[in-house]
């Protein structure tokens, strides 16, 4: 069975990004299922005004009201999906990437019970929940350079795993969360400053 190693996720020191006009986060939600690791993933709501119908980690924009980072990752989770905030068994957090929309986003990851997820129709199209084995298979992943009109070239990464495709700012999480805790080699290149 596939499993990850989330020790170097607890040990991990994430780089972060302070100088973008707004803050967000992510929750990384790792399920064992029949004693394989899965990674539950949100296929965004079609009418939403920012990447509508992309498959994405649970999470959003920070509030006021969140006293945290981590608080605006289990609050949007908690929402997003009916995680409840104390389901959540947060092992780390992984560096902070930029987005198009000129967000910092800090993911976060978390070990959560294989459960019926009630979500938010109003913000999720669907909860997908993927096997690891998936996602690692060198079939279902592909990668291609682009050049991004503020950070130049970078590379975009692609996991199509049972009819998704997950890519994206939530490809670029992913890339690093199975690198730290598989032998998933990602290409050369990747540079997560500068895309």
């Amino acid at each position: 069975m596939t499993r990850m190693n989330l020790d170097p996720v607890a040990d991990h020191d994430p780089a972060e990004i302070d100088d973008e006009p707004y803050d967000a986060a992510v929750l990384a939600p790792v399920i064992d299922r029949d004693g394989e690791d899965h990674l539950l993933f949100t296929r965004r709501a079609d009418h939403l005004g920012e990447h509508p119908g992309q498959m994405s980690f649970p999470g959003g924009g920070a509030e006021p009201v969140d006293e945290s980072i981590l608080e605006t990752a289990l609050r949007e989770a908690d929402e997003e999906i009916g995680l409840r905030p104390d389901e959540a068994d947060v092992v780390g957090r992984l560096d902070d990437i930029r987005t198009i929309s000129e967000y910092a986003v800090t993911p976060f990851v978390a070990r959560v019970p294989d459960r019926e997820y009630d979500y938010d129709d109003a913000e999720v199209a669907e909860v997908a929940i993927l096997p690891l084995s998936g996602l690692l298979d060198p079939d279902n992943y592909e990668w291609e350079h682009r050049d991004h009109p503020y950070y130049g070239e970078i590379v975009v990464h692609y996991f199509h795993v049972g009819g998704y495709t997950v890519w994206g700012a939530t490809g670029r999480i992913l890339v690093q969360l199975l690198e730290l805790t598989t032998d998933f080699e990602p290409p050369m290149r990747v540079d997560r400053s500068q895309y």
